[in-house]
């Protein structure tokens, strides 16, 4: 005699690295796109923007 056997559908979750991969893509993807195509003046004055923010003096 042979006992039935049930099977179960398992559901994967995504690895817990999913996310952070995902995120690092995306900001790679702003840096080359945003970044990458902006003029001099822009990027200088968000650098210089930057500095103020945390209180480090520039001038």
């Amino acid at each position: 005699m042979t006992t039935p056997s049930t099977q179960t559908a398992h559901v994967l979750a995504p690895p817990r690295t999913a996310l952070p991969a995902v995120v690092a893509m995306l900001l790679g993807l702003f840096v080359v796109i945003g970044v990458g195509f902006a003029g001099p003046a822009v990027l200088h004055n968000a650098a210089h923007d930057m500095r103020h923010s945390f209180t480090f003096p520039c001038h």
